[in-house]
């Protein structure tokens, strides 16, 4: 009676293996919803992976965590060190990390006020500074990184653990750019020859270690990591009631009337989970737009489809869906399923939220 995530585990564990052998040096990001895993999960899941380093030839000494207050899930259920992507500010949940687990945080600098007050609050801090790159959220200009290289060779402190650079998605190439902030890092004469780097290829980061054989380039990864085999997951919902209804008979919170007969079903999944809610994707093709003019004539006539398959036919919505249940209508003629029957869901595992996950 749940919303679950069913993992083919030795099929999920090959590919972990096989991306981190892949990719040396990497940094596995857990954040947010920890990719539906959980976060806790996926750290219990680096430890493991660093135990495999005699089959990777790569430690996982290293994670990435998303926010301050996502450090609590992952530090007791991963020894390493642990990266915060959210940049450091002098307030919130960044002043106030446990003593115990200052010595394992890296925190993430993208403001040249940012260096000195941080060193003045935790001269021991060990800290990233972030670039700012073509995706202009977060980080520091050429000019910024040289003042940052002053401020840190007038305090003599040593707390500096590399420059990191957040890509952008969906692009041809990233080299060109990524050698051009290389480039500013060694103009600057910042003490430090690492780089955190997103989203970059394979053959991008070969490229560049041998560009740069000084450098040290450690790729932070999330979504190809714990979601790259995708063969290897899958989501069920289980039937709860089934419930025959005729045309114009009313169901439902707004007591609407059914246009034509068939059943309506009740599933587990509701917006809880992250069902029916839907974030931007930023996709502009023609066949996206062409989606969208499609879904919105649906949402007129009142039929709206869901993420719900039975038999591989993806099941309308009877309504919006509810808090952690959904109805469905399934039309006369098609196959009804029985009450604790297991049906297919397809869902973006960064929005939503399993009430089981099953590593088989």
């Amino acid at each position: 009676m749940s919303l679950v995530l069913c993992v083919d585990g030795e099929r999920w564990r090959q590919h972990l293996l096989e991306t981190v052998t892949a990719l040396p040096g990497v940094v596995p990001v857990a954040k947010g919803n920890g990719y539906g895993f959980g976060i806790g999960r996926l750290a219990r899941r680096c430890g493991w992976l660093d135990e495999q380093a005699s089959v990777t030839g790569s430690r996982i000494d290293m994670m990435a965590v998303g926010t301050y207050l996502e450090l609590h899930e992952a530090a007791p259920r991963f020894d390493g060190d642990l990266l915060v992507l959210t940049p450091w500010r002098p307030l919130g949940a960044a002043l106030d990390v446990p003593e115990t687990l200052n010595p394992r945080v890296i925190h993430t600098v993208s403001r040249l006020a940012d260096v000195g007050d941080l060193l003045g609050r935790a001269p021991d801090a060990r800290f990233v500074l972030e670039q700012l790159t073509s995706m202009r959220r977060h980080g520091m200009t050429r000019r910024d990184l040289l003042a940052a290289a002053e401020v840190l060779a007038e305090s003599g402190l040593s707390g500096l653990a590399g420059v990191a650079m957040h890509l952008p998605l969906n692009t041809a190439s990233h080299l060109g750019e990524v050698t051009r902030l290389i480039n500013d890092v060694v103009a600057t004469g910042l003490p430090t020859r690492t780089i955190f780097v997103s989203h970059l290829t394979p053959v991008e980061l070969a490229g560049l270690r041998t560009a740069y054989p000084d450098f040290t380039i450690r790729p932070r990864i999330g979504t190809d990591l714990w979601l790259g085999q995708r063969a290897a997951l899958k989501v069920t919902a289980t039937v709860l009631d089934v419930h025959a209804i005729e045309r114009g008979e009313t169901f439902g919170y707004r007591g609407r009337s059914m246009p034509k007969g068939g059943h309506i079903l009740v599933v587990s999944g509701g917006t809880a989970h992250g069902i029916g809610l839907e974030a931007p994707t930023g996709d502009q093709s023609l066949r996206s737009r062409a989606a969208t003019i499609a879904r919105s004539g649906m949402d007129v006539a009142g039929f709206v489809r869901s993420p719900f398959s039975i038999d591989g036919k993806q099941r309308l919505f009877a309504e919006p869906p509810h808090m952690q249940a959904s109805m469905l209508f399934v039309p006369s003629g098609a196959r009804v399923p029985d009450v604790g029957e297991d049906i297919e869901v397809r869902v973006r595992f960064t929005a939503t939220t399993f009430d089981r996950v099953d590593i088989r």
